[in-house]
């Protein structure tokens, strides 16, 4: 064979072994489609319009013997939400919630559904929460009065809320129909009320309730499909929050 013939020939050859090796299995990078296997991410979802999974709820220091007054968020850093009906929620950024590790799904007869009471034994005093208090108003720039507004656990102890912890802890300014000087009046009670009475009874889980109180407590009974009202667990605290 001429020489340039040969010459051909290999290149040729070549050719042919380098695109068989581009299609092997350990050789080309195939596009992966969206939302398949491991490649898919929360940006493929989102793509699709489903709706994002709720943030996990953090866990505080729980309990304590004696309690320090806890930093608050910078003044002026956190903004109140309003519900359509002008209820008031917290800043998620500056108060997502925070639960107790003292009390989990397991050991609910034994802290929040006990005889006798729970919150009691693990409230902070008076004097720790009055500072925090005043301190919080800043952050949201409640300028209200102070007897009027209620310093409340987003999630309330009595469904397993951290007693102290700053992220767990806001302001709440009165709700519509309050009258000036009467002190807070507050609907959001009721509700921490009917989820403990839930949960007590077996008729919702701990986490769920938690999490749907710290989403939004004007729609966690709906969320539980807990029917408003009703009458409280006898273990229920009349100090729940």
């Amino acid at each position: 064979m001429p020489a340039p013939a040969r010459a051909a020939l290999a290149i040729a050859v070549a050719a042919l072994l380098a695109a068989a090796s581009g299609c092997s299995s350990g050789g080309g990078h195939t596009a992966r489609p969206a939302g398949h296997g491991p490649a898919s991410s929360a940006a493929d979802a989102a793509a699709a319009g489903a709706p994002p999974a709720p943030a996990a709820i953090v866990t505080g220091p729980g309990p304590k013997s004696s309690y320090d007054v806890q930093p608050q968020p910078a003044p002026g850093s956190c903004t109140y939400r309003y519900t359509a009906d002008k209820q008031p929620l917290p800043d998620p950024k500056c108060t997502p919630g925070a639960i107790s590790p003292a009390v989990n799904q397991g050991n609910i007869n034994d802290t929040i559904c006990k005889p006798g009471g729970y919150t009691s034994t693990i409230r902070p005093p008076a004097n720790i929460t009055g500072k925090e208090k005043a301190e919080n108003a800043k952050s949201y720039g409640y300028t209200g009065p102070m007897g009027d507004a209620e310093y409340d656990h987003l999630i309330s102890l009595q469904l397993g809320g951290d007693p102290n912890d700053p992220r767990n802890l806001w302001v709440q300014p009165p709700s519509p129909g309050h009258v000036p000087g009467k002190g807070p009046n507050n609907p959001k009670d009721s509700v921490e009320t009917h989820l403990h009475t839930a949960i007590c009874k077996g008729q919702a889980a701990l986490a769920a309730a938690q999490q749907a109180i710290a989403t939004d407590w004007t729609t966690a009974e709906a969320k539980l499909g807990i029917k408003s009202g009703g009458s409280p667990t006898p273990a229920a605290d009349t100090d729940g929050d």
